[in-house]
């Protein structure tokens, strides 16, 4: 399949005119100091006496960054790194293989894609090819991923569930931090489960090119697994870097958190930069809604003195609105805002 990226890109010097941004999109500045500050949170230690200093973190880090770090969470080192591996094996194996997985039907609940959501239609394409697996239940979907690699299924399977218990722990230690029902962010508002697997290899020249364009995540909550240097977020009126920590997971809030917790938890806009001599491979979890879902502020932090600052809606409406290229992604929350 000619339009990956992974099977053209080492043969050429000069990046192609449709990846080339318009000035103003480019990232003017790749080697983005790395933020020092955001929290990484030992969940290790959460049954010891600095529990509730470890929920303030998060809470002060989904506050001012839209994003922590997590160490000892649970998810297996080699877990971890055999489903990492796996994927770069995807990646390199021979074109005529990858490409009866790969389509443009963005309904697939399992495909191969390249740039955006839509290699034709995408004004300019992105550094990246993608992999998109729907995760649950794990047994509705695990049929339609691929066998090759070896132990694909076993290894991706095992990953998807483990990931979904940390993410089911984080939304609960979430919950604690606002003073909401534990378990509230579970059932309909966690039903859906998505993993995408980003990969970026090395470009002539990373200063005209990203690998994915600065956006906020439409869903509840997401956890990425990275081991490059690549992601960023805009922080203060410029971009800064996110340290990839060995075996760490990053936690982004979501745009639906944002809602739920009536502005006090903050989503954060971030992208993905490429590199001259490194590829590489993220792993992104999405945990999201029902399309049916009512998304509205928690009623147990919504008070006289602290009026909703959102309607309720439709997950489906919020999508719809996130999804339309005639809006700015960036917007589709305040369009949600109730107006004083």
């Amino acid at each position: 399949m000619s339009v990956l990226v992974s099977n053209w890109s080492k043969n050429v010097q000069a990046v192609p005119s449709n990846y080339v941004l318009p000035q103003e999109k480019r990232p003017e500045n790749l080697n983005a100091p790395v933020c020092k500050t955001i929290p990484v949170i030992d969940l290790g230690q959460l049954g010891g006496p600095n529990r509730a200093d470890l929920i303030q973190q998060i809470m002060k880090a989904c506050q001012d960054f839209g994003l922590f770090q997590v160490i000892n969470h649970g998810v297996s080192e080699e877990l971890m790194d055999d489903t990492m591996n796996l994927f770069k094996e995807f990646f390199n194996m021979p074109a005529e293989e990858k490409a009866e997985y790969y389509s443009e039907d963005k309904t697939k609940t399992f495909r191969l894609y390249t740039s955006g959501q839509n290699y034709k239609k995408d004004d300019v394409n992105y550094w990246k090819d993608s992999l998109k697996h729907s995760c649950y239940p794990l047994e509705d979907y695990i049929q339609s991923w691929p066998e090759k690699p070896a132990r694909y299924r076993e290894v991706v399977g095992a990953y998807a569930v483990e990931v979904r218990k940390l993410s089911m722990r984080v939304l609960d230690l979430i919950c604690e931090g606002l003073g909401i029902e534990f378990s509230y962010l579970g059932n309909e508002l966690s039903k859906n489960q998505g993993l995408v697997i980003n990969h970026c290899p090395p470009c002539p020249d990373p200063s005209l090119v990203l690998a994915v364009g600065g956006h906020f995540d439409p869903n509840l909550l997401t956890l990425l697994q990275q081991e490059v240097y690549g992601l960023q977020i805009f922080k203060d009126g410029q971009w800064v870097g996110v340290e990839p920590l060995p075996h760490a997971f990053v936690i982004n809030i979501s745009n639906q958190l944002e809602v739920v917790s009536n502005g006090k938890l903050k989503s954060a806009e971030h992208r993905a930069v490429t590199s001259t001599s490194v590829a590489r491979t993220s792993l992104v979890t999405f945990i999201s809604p029902s399309m049916e879902c009512v998304i509205e502020p928690a009623k147990a932090i919504v008070s006289e003195s602290s009026p909703p600052l959102f309607r309720s809606y439709q997950y489906k409406e919020f999508f719809d609105i996130y999804m339309d290229k005639t809006k700015r992604k960036s917007t589709a929350v305040e369009l949600l805002k109730l107006r004083a």
